[in-house]
């Protein structure tokens, strides 16, 4: 049986229409991202932060498909890593109250995870630099590091202030299973997302005390983890990792 006929670059048929089918898809993903976040998450960030009231007003004009539209809302956050986290936090506790719009934000971040993990799993590293620089990516590259690599993908969604987007993206690239992935993404989130949800149903109480206190507290225990994180030895070790 002859082998398959391949081209100047050493490609067979086969492997050329595999290759064009997933630079195609890449591209497509990227321009409906680039769009939605344009036309979508922007003006929705900018509603929010212009008139929180209005921006409950909008919401809430859809019903119960308000609730669907604030998943849709974390979703694209969470994919659109370019888009800012915490205001549709403070949103959804400002709309649906902390406890509810804590749950609506978790279900859109396990739902964005999962795409994000799976479409990195499928297409490898280039989904990740459709968003992130190479020098970036880079920077995590201690997270290949199976045996630490748990402990240390749950406290670096933990601390607050820790790139989540990117390491939505760059955790895929790791060995670890998307179950795991997603269980200690989720515990780790808590927090910070529903201190956020707390402070924003606080804020449309008008109780702007204690959503000051609320927020004092969160930057207490952050200050707290940190240095929890750095007296374990973990933070150390991580950048010795970076520099390997």
């Amino acid at each position: 049986m002859n082998p398959p006929l391949k081209n100047a670059a050493g490609m067979t048929r086969k492997e050329r229409t595999r290759r064009i089918v997933t630079v195609a898809s890449i591209l497509f993903l990227l321009a409906l991202f680039t769009l939605i976040g344009i036309y979508v998450g922007l003006p929705l960030v900018r509603q929010f932060r212009e008139s929180p009231e209005s921006f409950r007003a909008y919401v809430e004009s859809h019903g119960a498909l308000g609730k669907l539209l604030m998943i849709g809302i974390t979703v694209l956050q969470v994919v659109i890593a370019l888009l800012p986290g915490e205001p549709f936090e403070l949103a959804a506790g400002f709309v649906f109250g902390w406890l509810q719009g804590g749950i609506l934000c978790m279900i859109g971040c396990v739902i964005a995870s999962s795409t994000v993990f799976m479409l990195v799993r499928i297409f490898g590293k280039k989904v990740v630099e459709l968003f992130f620089q190479e020098d970036k990516i880079r920077q995590y590259a201690f997270l290949q590091n199976e045996k630490r690599l748990n402990i240390l993908v749950f406290i670096l969604f933990l601390i607050p202030g820790t790139p989540k987007d990117l390491l939505t993206y760059v955790v895929p690239l790791t060995p670890m299973k998307l179950s795991t992935f997603l269980w200690l993404t989720s515990l780790a989130r808590i927090p910070s997302l529903f201190s956020s949800t707390v402070t924003g149903s606080l804020a449309q109480n008008e109780n702007y005390v204690a959503a000051i206190i609320t927020y004092a507290i969160t930057f207490l225990v952050s200050g707290l983890l940190i240095l929890w994180y750095r007296k374990t030895g973990l933070s150390q070790k991580t950048n010795e990792a970076q520099k390997q």
